[in-house]
């Protein structure tokens, strides 16, 4: 009598290859559909940029563009998304290898130049419509919300892993406040003609120092006064309440 070889234990069931397949492949288009149209806004401008020329030039129906991105705002929000992505991924070895507060600081803001260098071309024009205050593509708008909260949890993370010593309320607020500091510099940089930005890097070297002894002089009972005004302040700020 013969039996059939046994096989063994069924492994956990998977998923058919076509599935994945078609998912790699969605996530293909998503991103020819969102580099294609970053080319377009470099070269024609983000107003002159239509969604029928983006999904033309990527060669995608046009409903197939509209299936991944609702309009161009959402086509931002996803760069936006993009750029955190890869501005965590650039800062990941200075934050595993460093516990120095200004040394982890100095390392994600070049890490952010790094990041959005070959933007450059295309970050004046595009900052024309994302200065508008009531612009859905403005880095403070609630559209923006999730690409801001990370980039702050960015920021969070370069204290947490420090070995800074901080005044226990302006700790709560740092890493919002340190973000805020990234905009400076990233409104310096969009204007910045030097060759590779050579001064936006020199903005962050020669500001590192100063927010560092700043944060250092922040547990000093003298100053807390004054500490608790700008916590005040941004706290204000915040509020959409006031008439």
């Amino acid at each position: 009598m013969t039996t059939a070889a046994a096989d063994g234990p069924a492994g956990p069931p998977t998923e058919p290859p076509t599935g994945k397949r078609l998912r790699a492949r969605g996530e293909q288009t998503r991103q020819a559909i969102l580099e294609t149209a970053l080319r377009l806004f470099r070269e024609r401008g983000y107003a002159d940029t239509t969604m029928r020329a983006i999904a033309k030039e990527a060669g995608v129906a046009v409903g197939n563009a509209y299936y991944y991105f609702d309009s161009k705002e959402h086509l931002i929000q996803g760069f936006y998304d993009h750029l955190q992505s890869e501005h965590r991924l650039a800062a990941a070895p200075v934050l595993a290898t460093e516990r120095d507060f200004a040394a982890r600081l100095r390392g994600v803001l070049h890490a952010g130049i790094d990041v959005n260098a070959p933007y450059h071309s295309f970050a004046a024009t595009f900052f024309k419509t994302a200065a508008e205050p009531s612009s859905p593509l403005s880095p403070f708008s609630p559209e923006s919300s999730p690409a801001r909260d990370a980039s702050i949890d960015l920021f969070r993370q370069v204290l947490d892993g420090s070995t800074a010593k901080v005044d226990s309320e302006l700790r709560e607020h740092l890493p919002e406040l340190l973000w805020l500091s990234w905009m400076g510099v990233t409104l310096f940089w969009v204007y910045d003609k030097s060759p590779q930005q050579r001064r936006s890097r020199r903005l962050i070297d020669g500001a590192v120092p100063l927010i560092d002894r700043l944060v250092g002089l922040s547990r000093l009972r003298v100053l807390r006064p004054a500490l608790r005004q700008v916590l005040d302040l941004l706290n204000n700020v915040r509020r959409d309440d006031i008439t």
